[in-house]
Formats: C-alpha cells, structure tokens, sequence
C-alpha cells in the first residue's frame, strides 16, 4: 500500500468522525460524561475495593443459601424469596474522617440513580434505605449504616414489591437484617463460608 493511498484512508476517517461529531455533538458529549462518571460509583467496585481491608466483613450469600435467610420472618421470605444477589458488608468508621469518606462513598453510589425512600442524620451517623425501580417494580435495594465506630451497608438485587420495601424500610425492618445474615452466614457458623 502507498503512503498516499494510506493517507487518503486516514484522511477519509478523519472526515467521518468530523461529519459524526459535527451531527451529534450532544451525543458525543454525552457519553463523553457518561463514560468519565460510570467509574467508581457502583456496589461492584465498593465490594472488591474494601472486601479485603482490615476488619472487614464482607458476605455475599450464593443463591442456594437464600432459603435460609427467608425463614428468618415471613416478610423476609417475601423480599428474600425475589433475591438475585444478596451482600453485606461491615467496615470499620472509627475516625470522623474516615465515616466522611465512607458516607461521600455512599453517596456516589446512590447518586441520582437511587430512590431514597429512608434517611436519619445525626452528625455523621447515617441510616439510609435506598431503592432502584424499574417500572412497577424496586430491582435493588440498598441498605447504608454508620454509628462512627462502624459501616455496614447490605444489598438486594432482584424483583420486589415497593409497596412492601417502603413499609419495611418505615417500620426499620431492615436495620437488624445485617446482624441476622452474620448470624447465619459468617465465619462463625460452621460450614458455611463466606466467599467473594
């Protein structure tokens, strides 16, 4: 191949990307924002980037241990019956600075593409309930605590009734939820470990 028949292919592609931006600059920037956004903000890359930090526990229940977690209450089995993906994670938030980093953390995740359906301040303590929908129906859930000593947040992904999501998180039923899978599922517990 020549240089001047490789010269007028790249000069060929260049016009084409000219003509395209030129056209779609609102689409070009759009996804320009979307792809520098999308990074860091997602339960995903949360879980792998602390799962292995010191004093942390972090469970992620496989689909054939849901069952047992539904016989904790009947409105569990009902929530839990829906599950695709269930984790937990407890981390240590002893030092202000570090429950500020973990709450913006938080934060990001839930971003614009959360629902809050609960929250309670009280300084940086944080109890907050938040939901992403699909239509008629929650597909995740996603549960954050800080008292200052500790963090924990604890995640749903699957198919449930937001009428009975916003009752449970009114009624605080999910804020023991955390203790209960540690019960069930953590190091303790024999035969069962957790697992990433």
């Amino acid at each position: 191949m020549s240089l001047i028949s490789l010269f007028l292919k790249q000069s060929k592609l260049i016009i084409f990307i000219i003509i395209i931006m030129s056209r779609f600059p609102i689409f070009i920037f759009l996804l320009a924002i979307l792809s520098s956004c999308g990074g860091y903000n997602s339960i995903d890359n949360f879980y792998n980037d602390h799962k292995n930090d010191d004093q942390v526990t972090a469970i992620r229940v496989p689909q054939f241990m849901l069952a047992m977690i539904s016989e904790i209450s009947p409105e569990m089995k009902a929530l839990v019956g829906n599950t695709k993906d269930l984790r937990f994670m407890q981390f240590p938030s002893a030092t202000p600075a570090r429950s500020q980093y973990l709450n913006a953390q938080m934060n990001g995740i839930t971003g614009s593409s959360f629902i809050e359906v609960f929250r309670k301040n009280d300084e940086l303590k944080r109890n907050v309930v938040s939901i992403r929908e699909k239509r008629n129906s929650v597909k995740e859930i996603l549960i954050y605590n800080n008292d200052n000593l500790s963090g924990s947040f604890l995640y749903f992904n699957g198919d449930f009734d937001p009428v009975k999501v916003r009752e449970m998180a009114k009624n605080e039923q999910f804020t023991k939820f955390g203790e209960n899978i540690i019960s069930q599922f953590g190091p303790t517990t024999r035969g069962t470990q957790p697992y990433n």
